[in-house]
């Protein structure tokens, strides 16, 4: 199979790639985690989501489907955006996880260590998608002139 230029991941010096790279390997070991795996993303989904074992195996194909995307030029973008959005999707599971976790009787220090950041760091992901996607520069962009 032929590769075109621009089309498959071309590696670069730029900072872009590497952030891309890594978010990409990211999602996609969160969605192979999701369909081989889901027992633990049951326990933390939402009382209110029909067929939560069906939505597990589904967002972890859009996991992986997206973490490809961003590693093709032409759909890029498109996979920065459905990743931002997902991200935002899936932070109602991930506060009924902290919520969870620190409710339990038996909560310790490590519990707040894992969820606080955890749900902090999530608008960071939002953030991520859409920068390894081409879609925003900041906080990178150079001033016009």
């Amino acid at each position: 199979m032929a590769v075109h230029a621009g089309t498959w991941l071309e590696p670069s010096l730029e900072p872009r790639f590497w952030w891309r790279v890594v978010l990409s390997a990211i999602y996609l070991i969160a969605g192979i985690l999701h369909m081989l795996l889901p027992g633990p993303f049951l326990r933390i989904m939402p009382a209110l989501v029909p067929f939560p074992a069906s939505v597990i195996f589904v967002t972890g194909a859009c996991e992986v489907a997206g973490a490809a995307g961003l590693l093709s030029s032409p759909y890029r973008a498109a996979a920065g955006i459905a990743l931002a959005a997902y991200a935002v999707c899936v932070y109602p599971a991930n506060i009924k996880h902290a919520i969870d976790g620190l409710s339990a009787v038996d909560a310790s220090i490590y519990a707040w260590l894992y969820h606080v950041p955890r749900l902090a760091f999530q608008p960071v992901l939002v953030w991520w998608a859409l920068y390894a996607g081409g879609v925003i520069d900041w906080p990178f962009a150079l001033p016009k002139a």
